[in-house]
């Protein structure tokens, strides 16, 4: 995923939308606040089992994935507020991008809560390092990865909450 392209190329990124939309991946849907706080309250389940888990560097793999889930419901929140749904992943990443990214001078004032590219990138890692850690055989997490990504997770949970102004 080419996230610097997806920022700075906007034709490029209405593709992307218009390519999942056409496979029916993408969806408009009504306004359901309802649903967007079932997929924050989701988000925050997820994050309490991580956070009864994280004792067990054992499982490390599973810590991830359990973070990605956290990431990944708070990203159908926003995406659900602004009458969207997604059947993808990687749609629902340009859809963040596209209905939460800011100009350069907004992010100056707004950098906080905003979708910049430094969330997507994190995104991005974060779903990848959940994909090696659910399908292969590797078990290479070290706490301070683990440790890392929570900390990025909850100001993610803390900016979706600002954003669909809870």
């Amino acid at each position: 995923m080419d996230i610097e392209r997806l920022f700075n190329d906007r034709k490029y990124l209405e593709n992307e939308i218009i390519f999942f939309i056409r496979k029916k991946h993408i969806r408009s849907i009504s306004k359901n606040k309802e649903l967007v706080i079932s997929h924050l309250k989701k988000a925050k389940h997820n994050f309490e089992f991580y956070k009864l888990n994280k004792k067990y560097s054992k499982f490390n793999d599973w810590l991830i994935v359990t973070l990605y889930y956290v990431l990944y419901h708070s990203a159908l929140a926003l995406i659900t507020n602004k009458e969207f749904s997604s059947k993808n992943h990687y749609a629902t990443i340009l859809l963040l991008i596209k209905e939460y990214s800011l100009t350069k001078d907004e992010i100056k004032l707004l950098n906080d809560l905003s979708i910049n590219k430094d969330d997507a990138e994190f995104y991005t890692q974060l779903k990848e390092d959940r994909h090696e850690a659910s399908y292969t055989t590797n078990i290479k997490f070290n706490q301070e990865i683990i440790n890392d990504y929570e900390d990025k997770v909850l100001d993610f949970i803390n900016k979706t909450e600002e954003l669909i102004s809870l």
